[in-house]
């Protein structure tokens, strides 16, 4: 039983002493699991051998735990033959398949920390996460819908059609040395996956074993890149403390065993999948479904169903497709009873559609950031329905939040203020880059999220708005200046802001104002046209205006919301900005 303490801060005088104050602790009877990610595997296995663990619908696999493990195992030694060694990084691109949770499993096994690479990337991300995080190794799927990763990466490293398969020496990706591709087809310089794991058996099980002992809790597991405020993205780094116990108590507090089964079509290489999908099923023992290689409204709810799922993951643009599915009538939901919904904000309809048509009566909604391993916030199974539709929830177990002002100080109860996280959850930085890490966590350990938040007198907090100006499509957070370094490129650009503005169905999209070269021109096909290949298609742009100058305070700040509003005057969007959300 996890309980919520609303407590004061200390106080100075009498005025003060009565005030409540926006400061939470989560404690809970349930103590924090102290191993690492390859132990309590081990011990799942051991107790649930025989039960089902991993289902890939579309790759037509079905895994036993004791299946399961005999494959991570074998990627494991595998791995190590290939010269992988603790604290090496290994990158996965690919969409979801069994693949990417046997080397999620296999590299914490060894001590690799896993490198999760969007699969949306194109060239400029794909060179900049491979290079930044120092990756030796990258296992990768051949193609993904219309786009050949195999050409990318020939197109960044041609000299792997002269290179041995483990001998790559690239001028652009200078530290990476193996490319283990997915399927069965050989590609010059790279391994091929089975061939990759027919090489564990020069290493004995007992190596394996040695490597295992080695780890520590607190080693970094995992590396994930987040939309950078300054231009690049930032690669947060989560230990097997943080991700492992965070993964265990978002599914502890649906009341997750090894009898559920969980519907998994967010994608892996995000914290939902990974760490809340899988890492939330092998704590408990239960069954990962994945329905597809990635989102597909039917293959979902196909999969509830003939699965007989009884919890099902998504942010809320993917519950809106599976509502809005021309057959959804026909399906049997009887078998689903919670799941989470998270990931940008999600509106109150929408939850309760998801409530009383989808038989989620104990769905919950969480919140939190990559950097907090996710989640700090969710709502529990016997909360009010209001408390479940309206807000975030509660903190989580062994997790602090306190809201403050732009002085530091912390609010009172009912006043917004930066929602700020501390406690095993906050991450052990980002890679290789103390200036930004120093700029996130303070003295204290405080994480800064830069969202704005308030919180009720039981502890229940509403995401208000955010200091930063990210923009949350569909799940996916997006800074602006990221997009922003890139459009700079273009030659017929002289400046550019990028907002978002209200979109009902993915709860964001993407606004250019683009300010041209003088004597240039360009049209905003010529601008899409110059993204794609270039940047993941989420963050190209939807809207594009052509202006001569932006709203501007007299100090010369740029007056983003001036534009956001008058974006939404312009575009229609005025239904879209009134959709509450929670």
């Amino acid at each position: 039983m996890t309980e919520t303490v609303v407590e004061q801060a200390p106080v100075a005088n009498t005025d003060r002493s009565a005030v409540k104050w926006s400061y939470v602790s989560g404690t809970s009877d349930t103590p924090l699991l102290g191993m690492t990610i390859g132990d309590l595997f081990d011990q799942t296995v051991a107790r649930y051998t025989d039960h089902d663990a991993l289902i890939s619908r579309h790759q037509g696999i079905r895994y036993t735990y004791g299946q399961l493990r005999e494959q991570v195992d074998l990627c494991a030694r595998g791995l190590m033959a290939l010269g992988i060694r603790k604290g090496d990084r290994v990158g996965i691109w690919a969409p979801n398949c069994v693949e990417w949770a046997i080397t999620q499993f296999a590299s914490a096994k060894i001590g690799a920390i896993l490198v999760n690479i969007n699969p949306a990337y194109r060239l400029h991300e794909l060179e900049y996460a491979l290079n930044q995080s120092g990756c030796v190794a990258l296992v990768t799927a051949p193609n993904f819908r219309a786009t050949s990763y195999l050409e990318m990466l020939q197109t960044l490293s041609p000299e792997l059609t002269r290179s041995a398969p483990g001998q790559l020496d690239s001028h652009r990706l200078p530290h990476l040395r193996h490319i283990v591709r997915l399927g069965e087809e050989r590609t010059p310089g790279m391994w091929v996956w089975g061939e990759m794991l027919s090489r564990a058996q020069e290493v004995s099980l007992e190596a394996l074993a040695e490597r295992q002992a080695d780890q520590e809790f607190d080693d970094p597991a995992n590396i994930q890149y987040t939309s950078g405020t300054t231009g690049n993205p930032k690669g947060a780094t989560l230990s097997h403390h943080n991700i492992l116990n965070n993964g265990y108590f978002v599914a502890h507090l649906q009341g997750f065993t090894e009898n559920d089964r969980l519907c998994i079509p967010v994608p892996l290489y995000h914290c939902f999948g990974c760490v809340m999908g899988n890492l939330g099923c092998i704590t408990h023992g239960a069954t990962m479904v994945y329905p597809a290689e990635t989102f597909d409204a039917k293959a979902t709810l196909d999969a509830v169903q003939e699965e007989r799922c009884t919890a099902l993951y998504g942010v809320p643009t993917m519950f809106i497709a599976e509502l809005a599915h021309p057959d959804f009538d026909t399906y049997d939901f009887s078998t689903l009873r919670t799941g989470v919904m998270a990931g940008s904000p999600c509106p109150i309809q929408v939850m309760r559609n998801v409530i009383d048509k989808m038989h989620m009566r104990e769905v919950e909604i969480c919140y939190g950031m990559t950097e907090t391993s996710p989640v700090s916030f969710q709502t529990h199974l016997d909360d009010p329905l209001e408390k479940r539709v309206g807000t975030v929830g509660q903190i989580h177990p062994h997790v602090e939040v306190k809201l403050i002002d732009t002085n530091g100080k912390v609010v009172p109860v009912g006043q917004p203020g930066e929602l700020l996280t501390r406690g095993y959850s906050v991450m052990l930085g980002y890679w290789d880059n103390e200036e930004a890490t120093r700029r996130a966590i303070d003295a204290a350990r405080w994480m800064h999220t830069g969202d704005l938040a308030t919180m009720d007198e039981e502890g229940y907090v509403n995401i208000v708005g955010r200091l930063k100006d990210m923009v949350i499509r569909g799940g996916e957070n997006i800074y602006p200046r990221e997009v922003e370094e890139f459009l700079y490129t273009h030659p017929a650009i002289s400046d550019v802001q990028v907002i978002g503005v209200p979109d009902p169905k993915y709860g964001e999209e993407l606004m250019a104002w683009v300010k041209l070269r003088d004597g240039m021109t360009a049209t905003p096909e010529e601008l899409t046209a110059f993204c794609r290949g270039q940047i993941a298609s989420y963050k190209i742009p939807r809207y594009w205006k052509f202006v001569d100058s932006f709203p501007m305070t007299v100090t010369g700040k740029i007056q983003k919301f001036l534009m956001r509003q008058q974006s939404i005057q312009e575009l229609g969007l005025q239904d879209a900005a009134n959709i509450q959300t929670a």
